[in-house]
């Protein structure tokens, strides 16, 4: 297999964020007004506020990219994983998930939480691999998201 390489963001990159997080989204669910201004903002949502966003590379091609939304000092939320469907189940997910985290310690994280879907089993098989836990999710959050986890850093 090829070498998955991670790499940080830039505003070139940008477009890529957008088109792999939106197929998913919209194959799955519905954009919401918070993933339009995600995907079509990512600079002033997530990265300005003291967020990051990271992509997979495999060869010549980004296949995969993650976002990291700055709650609080010390807490961050992981938004926006997604992976090409022609490369899934090759690792890229984890490897992006790895990733981000190692990057929300770098930021001075103590704390990562993420709301997703009971349906998304890939993703969710990813998080409890790293250590994630359900907790309490607030009412009204994400319409789409059913489940709340957090993993301390």
């Amino acid at each position: 297999m090829e070498h998955i390489e991670i790499i940080p963001y830039s505003p070139e990159l940008s477009p890529f964020f957008k088109s792999i997080n939106q197929a998913w989204v919209e194959e799955l669910f519905s954009i919401e007004p918070f993933d339009r201004a995600q995907l079509e903002a990512p600079e002033e949502t997530i990265i300005k506020p003291g967020g990051t966003i990271i992509y997979a590379k495999l060869g010549d091609e980004i296949v995969g990219t993650v976002g990291l939304h700055k709650i609080s000092d010390g807490e961050f939320e992981l938004v926006k994983m997604g992976v090409s469907p022609s490369v899934q189940g090759k690792g890229i997910g984890m490897a992006l998930a790895k990733a981000i985290l190692d990057k929300a310690k770098e930021l001075g994280g103590k704390k990562v939480v993420l709301y997703t879907h009971s349906k998304l089993g890939p993703a969710l098989r990813i998080y409890e691999k790293l250590g994630f836990k359900e907790a309490e999710m607030e009412a009204g959050k994400y319409c789409r998201c059913d489940i709340k986890m957090k993993v301390e850093i």
